[in-house]
Formats: C-alpha cells, sequence, structure tokens
C-alpha cells in the first residue's frame, strides 16, 4: 500500500497551504503545528513531512528550525523538512536537531557535490532530493525561478549521485486538488532504476490514492497529503491502519 504522508506547511508560524506555490494565495489551516502534528500522529500515519516556506522564500535567512524541531521532539514518528536548506552547515543543523530527513531542492540544482557529501556523511536514507517542476522544469528559490532543466534528467542524475529518495512536487498542481500528475510519475518511475519516489501535490481524495497505487512496481511508494486532509476529504476513509 502506498505510504500516504500528512504535510504541515510552515509560514509565520502557521499551518498554511499554497496555491501553485504562490506566496500571495495563501490558506490558514491553523496556528500551532506542534498539535497539528499531534493530531496526524494520533490518527496513525507513520511519517511528517514539514516545509519551511519562510526559510525557501527567504533562502534561509528566515527559517522555523526551532519550530520544526520542537515538532521532532514531541512526537515519535520521523519527521522530514525542507525549504531553504541551501549549505552543509543548514544540513547539518536541521539533522543535528532530531529531524529523521533533510530535503535538498535548490542546493541539489546549484551545487550538486553538496549531495555527495551529505551522503557520504549522513547516508540515503537522512538525505532527498525535492524536485519541484512546472510543466517539467525544474523550478528553485521557492519556487519562483526556473532554471531550463527538465525534471526527468535532472531526477537521473541525482539517482547518479546516489539519491535513493526523491519528492516531485508538480507545481501547477500543489494545492488545487485537481488530482495527481500521474504521467509525470509514471514517467520518472519508469526510468530509475534505484531511487524510490514520493508524489506530491494536487491529491484530492481516496480515488488518487487508488490510482497512485499502481505506480508502486515503478517506485512510487508514497505521497505527500495537504489541503486534502485539512479539508476533510479523507474523514470517510481509512487513509492509515487502524491503532490499536
Amino acid at each position: 500500500m502506498i505510504a500516504p504522508i500528512p504535510a504541515i506547511d510552515l509560514l509565520d508560524g502557521n499551518c498554511v497551504r499554497l496555491m501553485q506555490g504562490a506566496y500571495d494565495q495563501v490558506t490558514t489551516y491553523h496556528n500551532d503545528p506542534i498539535i497539528m502534528a499531534r493530531q496526524w500522529e494520533s490518527l496513525g500515519a507513520q511519517f511528517l513531512h514539514v516545509v519551511d516556506l519562510d526559510a525557501a522564500r527567504s533562502g534561509g535567512r528566515c527559517h522555523n528550525t526551532a519550530v520544526i524541531a520542537s515538532i521532532a521532539q514531541t512526537i515519535t514518528i520521523p519527521v522530514q523538512t525542507g525549504g531553504g536548506i541551501r549549505s552543509a552547515a543548514d544540513v547539518i543543523r536541521v539533522l543535528d536537531q532530531g529531524i529523521h530527513r533533510v530535503i535538498i531542492g535548490t542546493a541539489a540544482v546549484k551545487d550538486p557535490a553538496l549531495i555527495n557529501t551529505m551522503i557520504a556523511k549522513y547516508g540515503a536514507d537522512r538525505i532527498a532530493v525535492g524536485i519541484d517542476a512546472r510543466d517539467g522544469e525544474v523550478r528553485v528559490d521557492g519556487w519562483t525561478s526556473g532554471t531550463g532543466l527538465s525534471a526527468l534528467d535532472f531526477a537521473l542524475d541525482m539517482e547518479a549521485l546516489g539519491v535513493r529518495r526523491i519528492i516531485y512536487t508538480d507545481i501547477g498542481r500543489d494545492g488545487t486538488m485537481d488530482g495527481p500528475d500521474l504521467n509525470a510519475y509514471r514517467a520518472l518511475g519508469m526510468q530509475l532504476k534505484h531511487a524510490r519516489l514520493t508524489a506530491s501535490g494536487g491529491v484530492s481524495g481516496p480515488e488518487d490514492m487508488t490510482a497512485l497505487a499502481e505506480l508502486e512496481s515503478i517506485g512510487v511508494d508514497s505521497v505527500i497529503i495537504g489541503r486534502a486532509l485539512y479539508e476533510g476529504k479523507f474523514k470517510d476513509y481509512a487513509l492509515w491502519p487502524t491503532k490499536t
């Protein structure tokens, strides 16, 4: 079964969702991310995805590291986080505060050697690459800048560097609940030989879980869910196994 991962996106200390990555289209769902983290864990989530939008937009100058560390220390399930990770010092700062996995996006494009170094230091399980794409092009700097890079080519390059976890976000679908871009995940999964894929963007409800499950055989093993969870689209669906 494909693993559902609840998302907490942090902006100005609040749990929010952006529409297609636009910072001027923000919906705030809760003002206490620790309460939300506890809620997702209590419902049965086995992993938590936290995005630091302040850090992503500022290049790490403003960040929510202390809040994210508090989340990791409060719950027992592993936490992965990304946003504004631009250097080895940023990676070390995050992992040293109890975060299980750090997601590197912009820096993976601008400084691929960082990926090699961090995987050698921490292992492939603790370093993921986030590929944020619009119309198949990799975007960076909090989704604000294009790169001219093909998402597929970049994913293959990252796999060659030893990356074994890729989190692929379709910016055009993120926050829309229009359904995930199955064709993009299929194209990636059929080309990658070793890396596993986490889908992100557009999930609207149980039917999307069914569709994504059909891609498990080509390496899509998990999906990040944000707005659909906050708006109760899974309230009548056993998203996680019943806790005993």
